[in-house]
């Protein structure tokens, strides 16, 4: 069985592999991919400042990585599925290492909240 694949444009897999080449939106989508966090336990987990957090999050959703959810003042974020990137975004983040110490120390601080 021949399997189909996916074209894209240079440019817009270049935006796409510019977004995916910061190790915290990286890490970002790896983490987003299982699980829905909010942006204040990306503050916690990454030890960054809200402000800085907002701003991957805004790249990821630009790139309509990631889906956005609303309950009350919170807003919650996923890896979007329906994106046109899914399947290449799935195959860069299936080759993280979970063991990776980067990935490890990150998920230790990980808190459950309730924003």
């Amino acid at each position: 069985m021949v399997q189909s694949q996916t074209r894209y444009e240079s440019q817009e897999l270049t935006e796409l592999l510019r977004i995916m080449s910061d190790p915290t939106r990286l890490l970002m989508a790896y983490f987003l991919q299982s699980k829905t966090y909010c942006v204040c336990e990306f503050v916690e987990m990454f030890e960054m400042t809200q402000p800085a957090i907002s701003q991957h999050i805004r790249k990821l959703k630009r790139m309509d990585l990631i889906t956005e959810t609303r309950k009350g003042q919170w807003r919650y974020f996923t890896i979007n599925d329906q994106s046109p990137y899914y399947s290449l975004v799935q195959q860069i983040l299936n080759t993280i290492n979970p063991e990776d110490t980067k990935v490890k120390s990150i998920l230790l601080k990980e808190k459950p909240m309730e924003c």
